[in-house]
Parts: C-alpha cells; structure tokens; sequence
C-alpha cells in the first residue's frame, strides 16, 4: 500500500501494487475497483464540503442515505474525507421525525416515549419551524434537526436555543450553500448527497 485512507493521490500515481495468483486477481479486480472507486469518490467529496467549512466550528454528517450492503464502508468513506457519521442505524441514536411525532401525538409525546423505551439512547428532533423547536425545547431534547430552514431562521433558532441544545441543520446542503450555513452557528450540518449522489473516481 501506497497511499493509506484518507491521504491525497495525484493523478499518475500508484496507491497499491498486487501480486497474486492471476486466475484469482483477475476474479476479484473488478468487484475491488468499483468498489474502491466510488468509496474514493464518496471521500473526496466529503472532503470537499470538509474544506468549505474547515475554519468553522461545525461537523459535516452523512446520513443513511447508502447503498444496501454497504453503509459502513460508505460511512467510513465519509470519515476518510474529514466527514463525520450520523448515525448508522435504527439502533445506536433516535431521529423523531414528522411520522413519529404525527403517531405519538406530539413533539413531547414522542420524545418521552422514545426516552421510556430507549433510556440510554441520544434523542434527536426534526422540527419544520421555530414553533415546533420551542416545543424541543421545553421537552429538553438532546438534538434538533432543523429541516430545511433559511439562513435568516436558521440565524434565529441559534437565538433561540442559546447553546442550550445542539442545532443541525439539514435540506438544501450543497458545496455552494453549506459556507453560509455554518456561519448561521449551528452545530452539524447533515448532508444525504455524500453518500448518494456521488460520482466515482476514475481510478
């Protein structure tokens, strides 16, 4: 190995060498290179959002936005690019969303239940509007998404909140947004197109 995880490679440059029985490096060329190209392109964009926002006391997060099978490579894509992990499941942090709170009756609701079966469980909110994050609020949430806010109530939920909870913002993410984004104060921002929309490297 030549270039380890997470390390620039130029073009012309040799990451790897392999000497292998010949019946067997060609049965396993393909699979390893597809995989290693779009593991590499999922990287270089993390660390492109990464750099936008490198001077800015912010997180970058993926989501679970991945392809079935693959998640952890993926997830583990993103860190190589400077990026960090949302959660990866269903089992390791709780996203209240507008199903569940629809379901349970209620901001509150929700978040007492999911505490009550999940004692020992991170409890994040997506809220829609300063409204529905005041709620968060007095249901002393750990976390609010903040889906697909502006910059100027982005502005105004970190007002708001006043570092009494953390702040992620998320929907419309982009390498020409996500700078503004982050000045806004908030804590993460969560991007899906890290790990969907990602074209592979031509490696």
């Amino acid at each position: 190995v030549h270039k380890a995880d997470g390390s620039d490679v130029l073009f012309g440059e040799t990451g790897f060498e392999i000497e292998a029985n010949t019946r067997a490096l060609l049965q396993a060329e393909r699979l390893c290179l597809n995989t290693m190209q779009r593991m590499s392109g999922i990287a270089t964009l993390s660390s492109r959002f990464a750099f936008e926002v490198g001077d800015l006391p912010v997180k970058v997060l993926d989501t679970r936005k991945t392809i079935p099978g693959l998640r952890l490579a993926q997830k583990y894509a993103v860190t190589c690019g400077g990026g960090f992990n949302h959660r990866i499941g269903l089992f390791d942090a709780i996203l209240i969303k507008e199903n569940h709170i629809h379901a349970a009756g209620g901001i509150a609701e929700a978040i007492q239940s999911a505490r009550f079966n999940n004692p020992d469980m991170s409890v994040e909110v997506e809220v829609e509007n300063i409204e529905q994050l005041q709620q968060a609020i007095a249901a002393h949430a750990e976390r609010v998404l903040l889906d697909n806010f502006n910059l100027k109530l982005l502005r105004e939920a970190v007002a708001i909140t006043n570092k009494q909870l953390q702040l992620e913002a998320s929907g419309g993410v982009n390498l020409d947004t996500i700078q503004a984004i982050a000045q806004t104060g908030v804590d993460f921002i969560s991007c899906g197109a890290l790990t969907k929309d990602v074209i592979a490297i031509d490696l």
